[in-house]
């Protein structure tokens, strides 16, 4: 894969997840219900309820890091590494949770569809995509993803802290006034124990797979 060809799939990844979070920026704005059957709440509540979601900070994660991308497709620095692999991580998680507990729940139409879309299901897939034909790899390491752990560990105590001040949390498993505690731990697990699995599973297709974009030098 050429510098070039890395740079176009990289800029592709970066539209799409900047069109899909504006978009659903803008129905927020508007006051676009996901999840709750009352009335949205005022225009700071939906914002701040807009940027909790983990979706939208995949996602933000993946628009950015794609972004940079596309201008040096092999970037490397080791900050960016371990926001580059969270944001990896965390899209795929996002289009499997979405998939498997969350797609069930939603009836959506026009372009509340068409954000739910994009979102869950074409950023994850062009993100992982990317990465395993133009990466940049060799990129992960223990240290990395143990960093990179650190951020969905956070957000989860975060949600669940506020959820309990606030009675709002962003995903109805995680909440534990209607789920109960033992419903919420059990996912709160599952889901951990996802995000280990697929650090595990990155971490050694990094290894494995070719280096990548071939032709240039990785930086040290």
């Amino acid at each position: 894969m050429t510098t070039a060809r890395a740079r176009s799939v990289h800029a592709v990844v970066a539209v799409v997840a900047w069109v899909a979070v504006v978009l659903q920026l803008v129905l927020v704005v508007k006051g676009t219900v996901i999840l709750v059957d009352d009335d949205p709440p005022g225009l700071a509540a939906r914002i701040y309820r807009f940027f909790a979601y983990f979706t939208i900070q995949s996602n933000l994660l993946v628009a950015i890091t794609s972004t940079a991308l596309a201008r040096e497709p092999a970037l490397d620095r080791p900050v960016w590494r371990v926001v580059r692999l969270a944001g990896l991580v965390g899209i795929t998680v996002t289009g499997l949770v979405h998939f498997v507990l969350l797609r069930p729940l939603l009836d959506l139409h026009g372009a509340d569809w068409i954000a739910d879309k994009l979102l869950h299901v074409a950023v994850p897939l062009l993100a992982v995509a990317a990465w395993a034909a133009v990466g940049p790899r060799p990129r992960i390491t223990a240290r990395e993803a143990a960093y990179a752990l650190c951020w969905p560990v956070v957000w989860l105590v975060w949600t669940l802290v506020v959820g309990q001040v606030g009675g709002w949390v962003p995903y109805p498993f995680l909440d534990a006034g209607a789920e109960g505690w033992g419903a919420v731990a059990l996912v709160s697990v599952g889901v951990t124990v996802l995000f280990l699995l697929l650090f595990a599973a990155y971490a050694r297709l990094d290894r494995r797979l070719r280096a990548t974009p071939e032709g240039l030098r990785v930086p040290r």
